[in-house]
């Protein structure tokens, strides 16, 4: 089914052999069975001999719960294949994280935050870094398709949050996107006795499914040369076009920082949706 040469790592006791995390939850337990195919056939062209020195890792789920509301999950790791040299003559062996964090949300189908819980396993600056936690309940309230990475920075960047469990959030609402797709928020267009005036949301959202493309004529025919109003795409329900227009993001290491433990920009604001 794979390369005999993929390399697996399933049900490990931590991130690369690391102890396993401090903050006790049930999630953790699942989210150690990891699979890294590493060795797959790669798309991109040929590379020059080089060699790994740095792996950042972002994973986000998403669980739809049985009182009917959905909790997104996203974990960051920063890993190196080498000791990790930390200010003040530290040392962090090979194996261990230099990060290892979580950020859970708890939303509902309009995508409302109604909880919100960080938790920092791996620091370099344990008792530190890792106090940070309670802030990201400041999350509560907010929407995810309603200028939520333009708010997440305003009450979490700089001196308020994490950088790094701040950067994971801006995957929050693109992961609930693509769960609520076909569950929650219809991808599919019925023809023309479909009831709904307006085109599947993730319809004139990227290059391929624009409207005047091949796939929306092929798949999607009713909406073939569509050009819907501002106000229309606005209104639009449920569809994440009622979401700001994309936010540049600041440019890395603006506040300065050491190069470990930098300070990242957060992605655009704008969800990505699924290609149906």
């Amino acid at each position: 089914m794979f390369p005999a040469n993929a390399a697996w790592h399933v049900k490990l006791p931590g991130l690369f052999g690391t102890p396993a995390p401090r903050c006790p939850s049930p999630r953790i337990l699942r989210s150690l069975r990891i699979f890294r195919i590493s060795s797959l056939a790669m798309p991109l062209s040929q590379p020059v001999n080089r060699s790994l020195r740095h792996r950042r890792a972002i994973a986000a789920e998403a669980y739809r719960r049985e009182d009917g509301l959905w909790d997104i999950e996203v974990r960051l790791t920063d890993t190196k294949p080498r000791d990790i040299e930390l200010a003040g003559d530290r040392i962090r062996p090979q194996g261990q994280p230099l990060h290892d964090l979580w950020l859970r949300i708890t939303i509902d189908e309009e995508m409302t935050v109604l909880d919100a819980e960080a938790c920092s396993d791996w620091v370099p600056y344990p008792s530190h870094c890792d106090t940070i936690g309670p802030a990201y309940r400041k999350l509560i309230g907010l929407n995810l398709r309603k200028g939520f990475r333009k708010a997440v920075r305003e009450r979490l960047g700089g001196m308020h949050g994490c950088s790094h469990l701040t950067e994971a959030a801006g995957v929050l609402p693109s992961t609930a996107i693509q769960a609520f797709a076909g569950e929650v928020i219809s991808i599919r267009d019925n023809g023309e006795d479909d009831p709904n005036p307006e085109p599947p949301y993730q319809l004139n959202g990227c290059h391929a499914l624009r409207f005047d493309g091949e796939v929306v004529r092929q798949f999607y025919p009713r909406w073939y040369g569509h050009q819907p109003t501002p106000k229309a795409r606005a209104e639009a329900a449920p569809a994440v076009a009622s979401a700001p227009q994309a936010q540049q993001p600041a440019a890395n290491g603006d506040r300065g920082g050491h190069a470990i433990d930098g300070n990242d920009a957060v992605p655009a604001d704008r969800p990505t949706g699924t290609s149906g």
